[in-house]
């Protein structure tokens, strides 16, 4: 078994009692956060790499997961930021959601979704109960998929907050989405301490982004002042035409470098919020 994985972590305790949150990057959007007592799993994709045909673009797998399912093991609920791409929930990644015991998604997904899934709109909010008194509240956030006027095209995606109730740093999860005043809105409403960032300046349309590119992501740590900022979706596909690396050259040129936590694949990482 891959330490950590499968099995309770043994993360850095602070003083109070509480665990830093220890979180995993998969390959791409996916990625394990491990956090107040829950397990809980981001935009899975356990595929191999390969083609997908969606209706108006192909989008090219290259690079497999660094964890399978199965390494996984068992989570308390899946987020799955949109289910209409395959770079964020592809065919094996469907069917491990399906089988946990919570989907979280947008309107739109859980009612193609059906089963155990469930849509949460912009600022709603649902909560995971466990019988020892953990918890944990998942708002779902505002998200635009590329520029203004790409709705129609991408479809609905959201974000997330997860707050813990036994007082974990609250963790954003931008989902796919660029720079925008709802972006901006989430740090007005929600001061996260750790920004799960999705980037990779995304292109399969033209030459526009539909990720946050190096620019977006330095706007989300200035509007999150006091937040480790971890991206992810940076690898794995071909439409990604930025990384890890431009980001953390951009980061260190503009003097915030520190506040950037880059995730080896595969290893659990305890993050620390600032």
């Amino acid at each position: 078994m891959i330490a950590g994985i499968g099995c309770r972590l043994w993360a850095k305790r602070w003083a109070n009692g509480m665990t830093a949150p220890v979180i995993t990057l998969v390959g791409g959007p996916t990625a394990l956060i491990e956090a107040g007592g829950f397990r809980l799993l981001t935009d899975p994709t356990f595929d191999s790499p390969g083609d997908y045909k969606l209706p108006h673009v192909t989008l090219k797998k290259t690079t497999g997961p660094a964890l399978s399912a199965k390494e996984i093991g068992p989570v308390d609920a899946v987020l799955v930021s949109h289910d209409q791409h395959s770079d964020n929930f592809d065919h094996s990644g469907k069917t491990f959601a399906l089988q946990a015991p919570r989907l979280i998604t947008t309107l739109a997904g859980a009612q193609r979704l059906g089963g155990n899934a469930q849509g949460l709109a912009p600022l709603q909010s649902t909560e995971l109960k466990k019988p020892d008194g953990l918890s944990v509240r998942i708002t779902a956030t505002p998200a635009r998929h590329g520029p203004a006027g790409i709705e129609p095209l991408s479809g609905d995606v959201i974000g997330f907050v997860l707050d813990f109730g036994d007082g974990t740093p609250s963790i954003y999860v931008t989902g796919d989405t660029v720079w925008y005043d709802g972006v901006a809105d989430v740090a007005q409403r929600f001061p996260a301490k750790i920004v799960l960032l999705f980037a990779g300046s995304a292109r399969t349309r033209g030459p526009f982004n539909l990720t946050m590119n190096t620019n977006d992501a330095i706007e989300t740590a200035h509007a999150f002042p006091e937040a480790t900022i971890v991206p992810v979706h940076t690898e794995g596909w071909a439409h990604f035409t930025q990384n890890a690396d431009d980001l953390a050259k951009s980061f260190t040129a503009l003097g915030i470098g520190p506040r950037l936590k880059l995730l080896e694949r595969g290893v659990p990482t305890t993050v620390d919020p600032r």
